[in-house]
This record gives structure tokens, sequence and C-alpha cells, in this order.
């Protein structure tokens, strides 16, 4: 059932009026009444009139039609209120992924890896509005999904991210940078952003970090930079069982803090560090809440007016007290 307000409330104040008009009536009606004083009211008897008595019926419909006046004054009327929304300033994103061997190390869980993907997942479905690439990255990069829209070709990217074989094993940040700018470089968005993530030190690939970031400021593409990984020792593989499962040791984390600072300051980006999965998923967080789209939201309200029926009603009140006042009750004083 559809809400009912009124668009001028306020002249509900004039109720306020109405024991004012009943009362004077009751004057008028006093004042109005002669007296007659006569030795008998023999010659009177039988003569009260069922219709006299029911005279104060005609200031009663006066009353409800002044009622049903005040009430259309007020403007009751119901309300459809349809929203309409327009996005104004797009963002495109692409995600740069560390996938060597080191992001399987336990210090995140269940791994370093699969705590990324997870929180990469809900980063997608909280951006409904921009486009968004992914690109992964060892001793070599590739893009594993150009930017798209599409959320569903994006999640099931980030699903299917794993250590395998098809890159040389390493970590080349300057080669993951490099190439998630050129997924970039030729966008027409307001706003284009890189999360590169890295849980190690720069030792392969051919492109310098720095390079990568100096052309990424170029295009006045912002990068934050996440480095992955618990202070102090983590449960590492180090090499590869018979039976294809991985062997792990503890070993010294180590990620190149200053290098991916340097990154995220010469593009206007910033740096986190990733020490645990609710650090990692703060991270994404704030990074949402940096990085926000404008969206314009249309508003529109139609209106369906009650007042008229209250006019009429009224209006019919008022005939009804005037034509029966002038015929019914015209001989009555």
């Amino acid at each position: 059932m559809a809400k009912v307000t009124f668009l001028n409330p306020e002249f509900f104040w004039l109720f306020l009026l109405i024991p004012i008009a009943i009362a004077w009536f009751f004057w008028k009606r006093n004042q109005e009444s002669a007296t007659l004083k006569i030795s008998s009211l023999q010659g009177f008897k039988g003569s009260n009139s069922f219709m006299a008595k029911l005279k104060p019926v005609l200031n009663v419909l006066r009353l409800l039609a002044l009622s049903s006046l005040i009430v259309a004054m007020a403007r009751p009327r119901t309300v459809d209120v349809s929203n309409k929304t327009k996005t104004t300033k797009g963002i495109d994103i692409v995600m740069a992924v560390d996938v060597s061997g080191s992001m399987l190390a336990k210090d995140l869980k269940p791994n370093r890896m699969e705590a990324l993907k997870r929180v990469a997942a809900d980063f997608v479905e909280e951006r409904p509005n921009d486009r968004i690439g992914l690109v992964v990255y060892a001793s070599e990069a590739y893009t594993k999904t150009p930017v798209t829209s599409d959320k569903a070709v994006i999640l099931e990217a980030i699903k299917s991210i794993k250590y395998d074989n098809v890159l040389q094993d390493g970590t080349g940040i300057g080669m993951g940078l490099a190439t998630a700018v050129n997924r970039l470089k030729d966008s027409k968005a307001k706003s284009k952003v890189i999360i590169l993530l890295t849980d190690g030190v720069n030792n392969a690939g051919f492109i310098e970090p720095e390079t990568a970031s100096d052309i990424a400021r170029q295009y006045g593409i912002k990068v934050y930079t996440i480095g992955i990984g618990t202070n102090g020792m983590a449960d590492f593989p180090y090499a590869i069982a018979p039976n294809g499962q991985f062997l792990f040791r503890m070993m010294q984390v180590e990620i190149d803090e200053q290098l991916l600072k340097n990154i995220a300051r010469k593009t206007d980006g910033k740096y986190f560090r990733a020490t645990s999965n609710n650090k990692l998923a703060e991270i994404y967080e704030s990074i949402n809440k940096l990085e926000t789209t404008e969206i314009k939201e249309l508003r529109f309200y139609d209106y369906d007016e009650k007042y008229r029926p209250f006019v009429w009603f009224a209006g019919f009140l008022l005939l009804l007290e005037i034509g029966l006042r002038n015929t019914v009750y015209r001989s009555f004083i």
C-alpha cells in the first residue's frame, strides 16, 4: 500500500478552529431562539416535529465540509520514487600479481596466494562500476585478463591463479609493472590505477622497476604497491618431493620495501605491508575507499494527488446544507 504524504501539513492547524465554530453555532442558536409567555400549552400539544429536531444536522454538515476542505488544502498525495544511477567517472584498474613460488609460503593462511585470491575477489565485487584487468608475473609477465567490465570473467581469472611452470620462477617486479602499464596506457578513463603485489625482491626480468614506474608516471597511472609477508621467518617451499608435493622449511622473509615505496611515491600512489590475512583485507578495503567512482543518481518522483475527492465531498455537503436550509428547513426559525 502506497504511503500517503501531505504537501502542506501546516493547514491541519485549522482544525483548532472547529471547537470555536461549534461554540459559535450554539451561541448563535441561543441568540436566535425567541421566547413567548402564554398562559397554557394546551393548543401546542403534539407540535414537536421530528424534522425540527434534526435542524442541528445542518451545522454538522457545514463542519464536515470545513474539515474536508482543510484536509484538501493539506494536499494529501501518494508518491512513487524511482532511481536511475549513472556512472560519470569510471576507473580502470589492473591488478599485477606475483605468482612466483614464494607466494606459496604459509605465513598467511592457507598460503599467500590463496589469501590474496580471496581478498582480490572481494575487491572486484565491490567495484561494480569500474573496469578491471589482471596481470600475473614471476620472472616474466603476461596479461591473464585485459581490462574489462565483465566481473564474471575477472573473478574466474582470479580463481584460476596458481603456481605452475608457465612462467620461469623468480620475481620480476619491473616486468609485472611494465605489462600492467601497457594495458592502461591507451585507456580513456579519467583515473588509471595499478595494484602491484609482490612478496620478494626484484631478481629477474629485463625491465627495471624504476624504468617501469617512470613510464607509469608518464601516462598518469597511479600505482599502489603491496608487500605481502610476515616479519621475520616464514614457512617457504624450497623443493618438490618425488610425489609432486612441495617441501617447506623456515626461511627469512625478504621484501624490498624501499623499492615498493619509491614506486608508489613516484606515481602518487601508496605503499602497504600485508603481514596477515586481516591486514591484507584491510589494505584492499583502504584502496577501495581511496579510489572512488563518482556516481550520479537521478531520482524521479511520480505524485498522485488525493485532494480532489475531499473537495468534491465538501462541495456536496455544502450544497446539501444549502438545499435543506432553503427547502425543508426554510420555515423554521
